[in-house]
């Protein structure tokens, strides 16, 4: 048996130890021993990565940066919260033969070889834990014990005749192919096959004008549906005489509708479908709090790691926090606070090699706060001056075209204007136009974004100036300081272009004074109180200016607030807790899943006009069609995963709950009957209906729940999506984890109708 590859596998600055890794016969499973004594240490599956970085894109691997190149280093990244594997190969070429080679079989493109694997490796890895003599076979009462641990409670004499069925060298036991038949048997699929056999003439095979109907009837395909057909057999019929004959097997019908074009998912959506040429506020924006953090808010790690999580999640939107540090180097933590540290020259690395890796759109807030010292503010701004900041030439066009204050909407540039670039949102001294055109007469602006008690002590204030954000009394310095500390504040000044960090006062004093470069940031609290007391103006605030909408500083937790509330009414920059799992963190998933996944969604065109009468309490101020009806029924669950810690031997009663997120008129849920014991394939076939009157604001959420009659139901698997991407027909939807990462082969399957 070949070794491997020969690699380093890097914990530390400190402990970089040599092993071999190989992936497997089945392409699907990778692992890795120690070279001094050939013991395997541990395997994973492929179905398990995420993704894979290049180069130092790890705290880990940034530590080792001097000593090994970025062309040798790679980091590869698990779903949930299992830690990264960081490696570093013996050559560039072996690197990339291993980058590539795990992005070929984690790519959704691959999705039909990669569904028919993790299928064999699920199989093999379950036959392998009931198999507990090791002898590669199974006997009935091993296979007993595989219903339990596969959470299905079958009959005793229906699970015999399976097995009997399957024995065909009638040895009493199983093995290889035979057990290959036993859980076809086990999971043959009655309800896809019924509807197989309900367009199948023959009921062995669709023709494809059989399929095209299917697709046109069902699936409401409504253009190109005989070529939309002759693809699908192409890619998905696994029999190469029936692709021959263009003709879908009941095996390839099944293919299919588990497939990503067989998702509730629109694929078309999936891409970057929407326009990008609107300007910044007219679109929301994945946005994060306090990235830095990776667990509380008190005590909690500083990591850079999340920053990357962040970025790769589709975040466009970041913070970060500096403070004085030792031998005037800046940190970035959260301040009066206990938590860990990292020096900021790091972040400012980390962001210039990671920010576009998964989207060319622009980062239009990276939230600064400087530190308080002088030699480090200098040195703060000299570092930020090293990211591909907004070109002055984009900033004075914005200047031509607003000299005159036309409309609103035409005066804030566009995320395909701005790919690339960062954005600095902050404090900045005196106008737009001082830092272009040189200095003005305005007297310059002081405002706190996250603290209204500071901001109005502020504004009390007489003469006062900004030095990197501080106030600084005139009377304090003598002139020449005075003239050097307003130099070094200028540097950091003169890169906040879009986002100038401006006190909210209300709408009427925004309307009056305020400009779409500028942005105010608002507590969850004081951001609800607007949207009961003044929704429309909210509304109409948002169609022409950014607003960031923060935690409360009592989450120390790092909890979250429900941002659907802030998207109703147009607030583009709502910020969560990335780290913490949960409702909230499945409705920013949800709606940033689509649009290539680039962090941008374009807001419903009624919030976008200045305007507009639209208020999310009163759902008839909406302009556009009338409300619509939303079917779903639920048909069926496939292979579900047991509760965390349950007890062995413990089978779930699975329910679904439908969720409906956005104006309070359509917030609504509904759920199945539960099915008792049965986690691997419950069948509910019940039908669940909502009426929605604003449709573009809703977010769809499924959540699979353990029912519990004396306590709390446990959580299974869930997923979110924007009603705008939900594709009609019958569609299998592939649930995630609480924390949003894939629990392949787990899904849900459905037939949904949208009707007006």
């Amino acid at each position: 048996m070949q070794q491997g590859t020969l690699m380093r596998k890097v914990k530390s600055k400190s402990w970089k130890k040599q092993r071999y890794f190989k992936l497997q016969e089945d392409c699907m499973t990778i692992w890795y021993q120690s070279k001094r004594t050939g013991k395997t240490e541990s395997a994973f599956s492929i179905s398990d990565v995420e993704t894979v970085r290049e180069g130092h894109q790890s705290e880990v691997l940034q530590s080792v940066a001097e000593e090994f190149p970025p062309e040798r280093c790679f980091t590869i990244v698990f779903y949930g919260r299992r830690g990264n594997l960081d490696l570093v190969a013996g050559s560039a070429e072996e690197a990339q033969c291993w980058v590539q080679g795990l992005r070929q079989l984690i790519e959704p493109r691959c999705f039909p070889l990669t569904f028919f694997l993790v299928c064999r490796t699920w199989i093999r890895d379950w036959f392998q834990k009931a198999d507990k003599n090791r002898d590669g076979r199974m006997n009935f009462k091993e296979v007993q014990r595989l219903l339990k641990m596969m959470n299905v409670d079958m009959n005793e004499d229906h699970a015999l005749r399976l097995f009997q069925d399957a024995d065909k060298s009638e040895s009493g036991t199983l093995e290889g192919e035979e057990f290959v038949l036993f859980y076809k048997a086990l999971t043959q699929r009655e309800e896809v096959l019924s509807l197989f056999q309900e367009y199948s003439e023959d009921g062995k095979k669709l023709t494809l004008l059989e399929l095209a109907d299917f697709l046109r009837e069902e699936q409401l395909e409504d253009e190109g549906t005989e070529e939309l057909a002759m693809e699908l057999i192409d890619k998905y019929e696994p029999s190469e005489t029936a692709r021959a004959r263009h003709v879908l097997s009941a095996d390839g019908f099944l293919m299919y509708l588990c497939s990503l074009e067989g998702s509730i998912f629109n694929p078309q959506h999936r891409g970057l479908w929407q326009d990008m040429s609107q300007p910044l506020c007219h679109y929301f924006i994945s946005s994060s709090h306090n990235t830095y953090l990776i667990e509380d808010q008190l005590r909690g790690h500083s990591s850079i790691e999340g920053y990357i999580r962040a970025l790769k999640r589709g975040c466009r939107c970041l913070e970060v926090d500096c403070w004085d540090g030792p031998n005037g180097e800046p940190m970035v933590y959260h301040g009066h606070t206990f938590t860990s540290k990292i020096p900021f020259r790091e972040v400012v690395s980390t962001l210039g090699k990671t920010s576009w890796g998964n989207s060319s759109s622009p980062l239009p807030s990276m939230g600064m706060s400087p530190p308080s010292s002088h030699p480090q503010r200098y040195g703060h701004s000299t570092a930020v001056q090293g990211i591909s900041v907004l070109p002055e030439s984009a900033a004075r066009r914005w200047i031509c075209c607003s000299e005159n204050r036309p409309t609103y909407a035409s005066l804030s540039p566009s995320p395909q204007e701005l790919k690339h670039k960062i954005l600095l949102k902050g404090k900045k001294i005196g106008r737009l136009e001082d830092t272009l055109d040189g200095p003005g007469d305005e007297a310059p602006d002081v405002s706190d974004d996250d603290n209204g008690a500071e901001a109005e002590e502020e504004r009390r204030r007489a003469k006062v100036m900004l030095v990197d954000g501080a106030p600084i009394r005139r009377d304090q310095h003598g002139s020449a300081l005075q003239k050097d500390k307003e130099t070094l504040a200028q540097a950091l000044s003169d890169c906040v272009i879009y986002c100038k960090n401006v006190p909210f006062r209300g709408f009427q004093e925004a309307r009056s004074h305020s400009r779409p470069s500028e942005i105010s940031s608002l507590s969850e609290a004081k951001a609800r109180k607007l949207i009961r007391d003044e929704g429309n103006e909210f509304v109409r605030h948002n169609a022409w200016q950014l607003t960031r909408i923060y935690p409360s500083g009592m989450r120390t937790d790092s909890s979250n607030y429900s941002p659907q509330e802030m998207w109703n009414v147009g607030c583009q920059i709502v910020a969560l807790n990335f780290q913490t799992a949960g409702m909230e963190m499945d409705l920013c998933d949800g709606l940033f899943s689509q649009n290539g996944c680039c962090g941008y969604v374009l807001k419903p065109s009624f919030m976008r006009n200045k305007e507009t009468l639209f208020n999310p309490s009163d759902p008839s101020s909406r302009e556009g069609p009338g409300p619509i009806t939303l079917t779903i029924q639920v048909i069926s669950g496939q292979q579900l995963p047991k509760v965390a810690n349950s007890k062995e031997g413990a089978i779930i009663d699975p329910l679904v709950r439908v969720e409906i997120y956005g104006v309070p008129a359509d917030q609504a849920h509904q759920e199945t009957k539960y099915i008792e014991n049965n986690g691997f394939n419950p069948r509910w076939d019940e039908t669940l209906q909502f009426q929605l009157h604003v449709p573009e604001l809703a977010l769809i959420r499924f959540v699979v729940e353990d029912y519990d009659k004396t306590s709390r139901n446990d959580f299974v698997g869930q997923f979110t999506l924007a009603f705008a991407n939900i594709k009609p027909g019958y569609r299998h939807i592939h649930l995630l984890s609480k924390d949003g990462t894939s629990i392949p082969p787990s899904s849900l399957f459905v037939h949904i109708r949208i009707t007006e």
